[in-house]
């Protein structure tokens, strides 16, 4: 296909649930999409609002000269891009690959290296924000690469993200990006563990985070809400994902020899969730686990 109909399309590999909503915003902005996940119904909204259908992630490569991938770990990044009909099968030297996926900073060195070998060029952009700031176009985007090239599909970021920021070499968007998640994945838990303890001790749980709401503990109690009303199902964040992030975390950690005794232990109890089949619930339900392990059940507040 001539380089001038490539360049009138972007292409999009994973449309699930954060994928999905950006490629929307993109889509609002008025740009035509080559899409392809894995999932053919998560692709069909997409569809219906003009994208096009590819079979495979190596054809969206070949019918356009810019490529998202948001995926959700560094298996699947590595398939996309490397593996049997992957974009290294269906780029062209010049092309764009821009991974707004959450990677291991070894796993962005390792894609950069196998597409810099072939004349493309890698921008790592994982994204940070949660599905409904996706959904409005209000992400904060990580980015980082050669800067003239992520110069160049900044316009189309602008799509995705109200904070878009470039941080030097690819992977530098993956470290921040993991130092966040680390934080988020690992700073809930210990509100969910002081819910358990006040409400094993005899408080109401709702009258709890309302007093806790007017002290020093304020700042932590933005989640609150979400644990005590237990909506685990069809999640915007999996215990999978979870677990996967804390655990890129831990191996930068042990690459650079820092101690992070809270996060070893709050993955552990994210493995623990995930031994008890809570892979596709929300991380959140690791509060049902604290329950049980307490032997109580906080009961889900009245509407």
């Amino acid at each position: 296909m001539p380089n001038s109909s490539r360049d009138q399309y972007i292409g999009f590999i994973g449309t699930g649930n954060i994928g999905n909503p950006m490629a929307r915003q993109l889509i609002r902005g008025g740009h035509q999409l080559v899409i392809f996940d894995l999932r053919p119904e998560v692709m069909e909204n997409l569809l219906e609002l003009g994208a096009e259908p590819a079979e495979s992630a190596a054809e969206v490569a070949s019918r356009c000269s810019i490529v998202f991938t948001s995926l959700p770990g560094p298996p699947q990044i590595e398939a996309a891009t490397a593996g049997p009909d992957g974009i290294l099968d269906g780029a062209s030297p010049g092309d764009i690959h821009v991974d707004l996926s959450t990677n291991s900073v070894k796993g962005v060195a390792r894609i950069v290296q196998l597409e810099t070998a072939v004349g493309i060029t890698h921008i790592d952009a994982p994204v940070t924000g949660g599905v409904v700031r996706a959904g409005q176009g209000t992400l904060t985007v990580l980015g980082s690469g050669d800067e003239p090239t992520f110069e160049q599909v900044r316009p189309l970021l602008d799509h995705i993200g109200e904070h878009v920021f470039h941080l030097g070499a690819a992977g530098m968007g993956g470290l921040y990006k993991l130092i966040n998640n680390v934080i988020v994945l690992s700073g809930h838990m210990i509100v969910q563990e002081a819910l358990v303890l006040g409400a094993k001790a005899g408080l109401d749980p709702q009258d709890l985070v309302d007093k806790l709401r007017q002290g020093t503990a304020r700042p932590y109690m933005g989640l609150a809400d979400h644990f005590l009303a237990k909506q685990w199902e069809n999640p915007t964040s999996t215990m999978v994902i979870a677990e996967k992030d804390v655990a890129l975390a831990l191996e930068l950690a042990r690459d650079h020899q820092v101690a992070m005794p809270v996060a070893n232990a709050v993955h552990q109890h994210y493995l623990a969730a995930l031994a008890a089949g809570f892979d596709e619930l929300h991380h959140y339900s690791t509060q049902d686990l604290l329950e049980a392990t307490a032997g109580i059940s906080i009961p889900v507040p009245s509407p």
